[in-house]
């Protein structure tokens, strides 16, 4: 079965509806903003699919899932697409009308619906998003404990310089004492962050509005995907991520029976990771001019050998699902495998380094104690 993204055709219906592609799954991989989280469309559709499968009719199942809210606010959600179900309308048009649904989902229904495999599809959908939430509290396992260690570490440095090291440095000062150059260098820096540390403030915030204001620009997306790239264990942590990604969500639209080319310019819309989404536009008019998704993936390096290889293997055999499949679990494993390997690692570093710069301003301070006390004594 195919069809095109522009121009899909809605069931029992003789005129076909233009849809807006260059929206699609814009707010897919959003975390944040959002009403109905993840965490809820994973239950939403786990529980409707299930209810399908009992042999409930959509209506029934929905009705059956207004009642299980406990928000209010999801409550009105779910209601209000049971009442557009009752007015005549289809499931996917009644998600494309909400904004905390993506077209992403919008098609996937869509398709369900016309194929007869909305169970499947329901379940798939469920499938995805626990699979995309058990990758945010992976990463989020990863990284937590070293933020922490950091923020600890940067408010004792600030501590410190702000407050003790000025204390130390009016002692020394009242009873002149000659100062080692260590403590001349932390002295100086503990003068220059107490003018400036104001400024340096107003800076970081001016910076993050810019990141803010910036960071759906094609140049910035290179720029900072490249600085990730080349970060020792996260760059390629943050590159495996993506690609199960894009792995589960090709799994979902093949299972639904969608052709590769559709899937490819679905999910193209649904990444803001700048290499991924330039790769699959280039793999897109790759396959347009007639060349296989395996040899048009030769040429971006974002995508792994073993990937294509495995690609080929499914263009060969036409087992596209099977092998999705494969490596959506293949790269799962992976990214729980790194992500315990970067929380060990990156750990002793941030202890010892900031450890480290702790050590430095003691050490720069006592120094001096020790002449004190024999000028004392």
């Amino acid at each position: 079965m195919a069809f095109k993204l522009d121009k899909t055709p809605v069931k029992n219906q003789n005129q076909s509806k233009s849809f807006d592609v260059n929206a699609i799954l814009k707010k897919e991989i959003n975390l944040f903003g959002s009403s109905f989280s993840n965490k809820k469309k994973e239950a939403f559709y786990v529980e409707l699919s299930v209810l399908l499968d009992a042999g409930l009719t959509l209506k029934d199942g929905l009705q059956l899932s207004v009642e299980e809210q406990k928000k209010e606010a999801d409550k009105k959600l779910i209601s209000s697409l049971l009442n557009q179900l009752i007015e005549g309308k289809s499931f996917s048009d009644a998600v494309k009308k909400h904004k905390e649904f993506s077209e992403y989902e919008y098609y996937s229904l869509k398709i369900g619906e016309e194929t007869g495999t909305l169970q499947k599809i329901t379940s798939e959908l469920g499938v995805f998003y626990k699979r995309k939430n058990e990758q945010k509290r992976t990463i989020t396992s990863a990284l937590s404990y070293p933020v922490v260690v950091l923020l600890t570490a940067f408010l004792a440095i600030f501590f410190m310089l702000k407050f003790v090291v000025p204390m130390f440095a009016d002692i020394f000062k009242q009873n002149k004492v000659e100062l080692p150059w260590i403590t001349n260098v932390i002295l100086s820096l503990s003068e220059t962050f107490q003018k400036y540390y104001v400024v340096g403030i107003v800076i970081f915030i001016v910076f993050l509005v810019w990141v803010k204001l910036n960071k759906k620009k094609a140049w910035y997306k290179k720029i900072t995907s490249s600085v990730i790239l080349k970060t020792p264990f996260i760059g390629e942590f943050v590159r495996k991520v993506r690609i199960a990604q894009f792995t589960q969500a090709i799994t979902l639209l093949t299972s639904a029976k969608i052709p590769l080319l559709n899937g490819i310019q679905l999910t193209k819309k649904m990444f803001n990771y700048y290499p991924l989404q330039k790769a699959l536009i280039q793999v897109e008019d790759d396959i347009l001019q007639g060349k296989s998704l395996s040899q048009s993936m030769l040429q971006h390096k974002v995508f792994d050998s073993k990937m294509i290889s495995l690609i080929k293997v499914a263009e060969e055999t036409n087992q596209n699902e099977t092998i999705f499949q494969r490596l959506t679990d293949q790269y799962n494993q992976e990214i729980d495998y790194k992500s315990k390997m970067i929380s060990s690692t990156i750990e002793p570093f941030i202890i010892l380094f900031l450890g480290g710069i702790v050590a430095v301003i003691l050490i720069a301070m006592y120094l001096p104690m020790f002449k004190l006390s024999t000028v004392i004594g």
